[in-house]
């Protein structure tokens, strides 16, 4: 079994002082035998204990406690006679030997004190300078391994420990190592205990086991981030207190700037967003507004071939009314393009006034009467329905929209129903028919352009009904959702606020 190289070094190390230590006392003791003749005990002693000083500052506590033994034999034995021995003449030596290794132990300790505490204040300096160097480099930083880098780079440079960074996948309930560098073991439950309840974890049983045994929470402002685990080397001493909150401060920094990167992340994401649908209106009204006009003029045509004297044969006929309802059709699905390009540009200004919403629901279902032919048509009104402020154009587009597509998907001869009532200070206004209804997995993404509420569907559509819906209802301040019956069917409904209507004085006969 080969060495530890650590323990190697650490041995030729305490040789190497003590090997000093033993030299300063043989210096001294040198240095004092020409001035025996010249000078009293009192002040050999004194060169002794200031040998004794000078080591305890540059060598440390041992080597100090070393150099007073050495102090107190070599001045019993080459300066208190009888010299070159062990033996004392005079009982008061021992006093003096006594004192001179009080004086010189207490010199020591104290000495050694003072040194330990400037070296923790230079190290403190060191890591608080490298910490705020690294919070630099993580301010600056727009990846998130160049994060798991530069904190485990820290943590070896500065710590002489391994570290690794455990993030939660998107449903929060499993915690991932970010690969860099050499896997770190870790124990997932403590991890996961760190997370869930935020709070410092360590666990010394499992070091012995080569697993990281500090696992600190990486709490943000927002949420938690993650975990740092850290392991230190077997052979190192336990880590204090202040080695613990240097690495509360570190987690902080790297829980601040994943936050940060998420962040970036989401804004990047919705500038694209917004410049996607941005481009696409733009399209969408440039090719709607130039085909307006030719589809237009396709449906005249169309129309005044049954105008033709004589009358066109009856094949002739048919191909004239396909073509009218084509080019017709055609002609709606530019209108809702460009209705939806404008509604997204916010170009649309809403027309308010206060009026009845009977008079709206009237005029939608006279516009669709033949696509509405084939079902049942219930309204349910309360008589005491209030004046709502609303846009009755747009209003009207919203109502036929949702009706047409209850006609399209509800079998023939089903009941098609249109519901209001007042709720909570809103007027609750509700489509149901008695179709297959919607796919709820898709839910979230139905109000989205050209997205239909079957996967597969052979009915004529683009899928811009419900998101021209929806973009006039909000622009209302109001709010749009869907929902499958219990009985079977599906259930769109929209609220528009009451509002406070103007009062209406009452003419005098």
């Amino acid at each position: 079994m080969s060495p530890d190289p650590l323990k190697t070094e650490r041995a030729g190390s305490a040789l190497q002082t003590y090997t000093l230590t033993c030299a300063a006392c043989a210096t001294t003791t040198m240095l004092a035998t020409p001035l025996y003749a010249y000078l009293d005990s009192a002040n050999i002693v004194m060169l002794f204990l200031l040998t004794v000083l000078g080591v305890a500052v540059k060598l440390g506590r041992n080597a100090a406690v070393l150099a007073s033994l050495l102090s107190v034999l070599c001045f019993d034995i080459f300066f208190v006679p009888p010299r070159f021995s062990l033996a004392v003449s005079d009982i008061q030596y021992v006093v003096t030997f006594f004192v001179m290794l009080v004086t010189a132990l207490t010199t020591t300790h104290f000495t050694s004190v003072l040194r330990q505490r400037a070296q923790e204040a230079l190290r403190r300096e060191q890591q608080t300078q490298a910490l705020y160097l690294l919070a630099k480099q993580l301010a600056g930083v727009l990846q998130l391994e160049q994060v798991v880098e530069i904190s485990a780079s820290f943590i070896r440079t500065q710590l002489v420990a391994q570290a690794v960074v455990l993030l939660p996948d998107e449903g929060r309930h499993t915690l991932s190592p970010v690969p860099f560098g050499a896997p770190l073991p870790v124990e997932m439950h403590l991890a996961r205990v760190a997370f869930d309840s935020g709070r410092f974890v360590r666990s010394d049983e499992v070091m012995g086991m080569g697993l990281a045994a500090f696992y600190f929470p990486l709490k943000a402002p927002m949420r938690m981030r993650g975990v740092l685990a850290v392991a230190f080397p077997a052979e190192a001493e336990a880590p204090g207190d202040a080695t613990l909150s240097l690495l509360e401060a570190l987690s902080s920094l790297i829980a601040v700037a994943l936050e940060r990167l998420h962040y970036v992340e989401v804004a990047q994401a919705t500038e694209v967003r917004m410049l996607t649908e941005r481009l696409r209106s733009s399209i969408l009204s440039a090719l709607s507004h130039d085909l307006r006009t030719p589809l237009t003029a396709m449906v005249g045509l169309a129309d005044s071939l049954f105008l033709v004297k004589p009358t066109l044969a009856p094949a002739a006929l048919e191909t004239a009314q396909a073509l009218h309802e084509q080019a017709d059709r055609l002609a709606s699905l530019v209108g809702n393009l460009l209705d939806m390009a404008r509604l997204n540009a916010g170009e649309v200004r809403l027309r308010r006034e206060w009026q009845l919403l009977e008079e709206v629901v009237g005029a939608s279902l006279k516009l669709l009467g033949g696509a509405l032919s084939k079902h049942r048509i219930r309204v349910i009104l309360p008589p005491d329905l209030p004046l709502l402020e609303f846009d009755a154009v747009l209003i009207e587009r919203v109502l036929c929209n949702l009706l047409e597509n209850a006609a399209k998907y509800a079998p023939e001869g089903s009941t098609i129903e249109l519901r209001a009532a007042v709720r909570d200070g809103h007027v609750d206004v509700a489509v149901l028919d008695e179709g297959p209804g919607f796919p709820m997995l898709r839910k979230a993404e139905l109000f989205n352009m050209f997205v239909r509420g079957e996967a597969v569907s052979g009915k004529p559509g683009t899928g811009l009904g419900l998101a021209i819906c929806k973009a006039i209802i909000e622009a209302h301040g109001g709010e749009i959702d869907v929902e499958n019956r219990p009985e079977g069917g599906a259930r769109v409904y929209f609220r528009l606020p009451l509002g406070v209507p103007p009062s209406i004085e009452e003419e005098l006969p």
